[in-house]
């Protein structure tokens, strides 16, 4: 295929109802370089814990709404407009502290995040998932919770 396109609305929905995600590029799409998600997360959204990642660099861009980052130890209010690059290895997270929904984009490079997200989102389609159940997904791929 020689390029993809995805008009508004258009991808592949993980999740539902007020926090999910649109994936709009995966490796397979991109040659294996990234990985782009639109999320949508829900007011109070608390993020996932602390984490690091061995090989993806982490990016997000937002859209609407205020996402409040922890990057390195430092607390970010990210409005509309904002964009962060999170390196391998650097602690970070994400939540919506305000009450209304927050909207940006999740890019990850190299690509292969959609199977982290498509594999969460199929452990939660068979109920609530333990943190444990959670966090041996996540190892899968290259994410390391931080205590």
């Amino acid at each position: 295929m020689a390029g993809i396109v995805h008009r508004p609305g258009g991808g592949e929905h993980i999740g539902g109802g007020p926090s999910r995600v649109t994936i709009k590029a995966t490796s397979v799409d991109t040659g294996g370089s990234l990985y782009l998600g639109e999320a949508v997360i829900a007011p109070g959204f608390p993020g996932p814990p602390p984490h690091t990642h061995d090989k993806v660099h982490d990016l997000f861009y937002v859209l609407e709404g205020t996402l409040t980052m922890l990057l390195d130890g430092e607390t970010v209010e990210m409005e509309p407009g904002s964009f962060a690059c999170v390196q391998p290895g650097t602690v970070h997270t994400f939540r919506n502290r305000t009450d209304a929904p927050v909207r940006f984009l999740n890019f990850n490079t190299p690509g292969g995040w959609e199977n982290y997200m498509r594999d969460l989102d199929d452990l939660r389609s068979k109920g609530t998932p333990t943190q444990e159940e959670v966090g041996r997904i996540a190892s899968r791929y290259g994410f390391k919770v931080v205590k």
